[in-house]
């Protein structure tokens, strides 16, 4: 005798509820990420910012490759 089972996966409307909160969760991760670098590159000063080879007019950009990442 031979047996057939399938799981289906993300059928559930637990799975979606499961997959928004994820989702959420890893949006919330990454601005929390933006957030601290912004903040730490922002409180440098212009000094210890050039020493690093960056100008303020770049903390943003480079707040946001964190988080997100350079393709994004």
């Amino acid at each position: 005798m031979a047996f057939l089972n399938e799981t289906f996966r993300g059928a559930s409307p637990f799975s979606t509820v499961r997959d928004f909160f994820a989702g959420l969760a890893d949006s919330w991760n990454r601005y929390i990420t933006f957030r601290r670098t912004y903040e730490e590159l922002s409180a440098l000063s212009t000094r210890e910012l050039q020493d690093m080879g960056v100008s303020r007019s770049m903390i943003t950009r480079l707040a946001y490759e964190a988080a997100y990442g350079k393709n994004a």
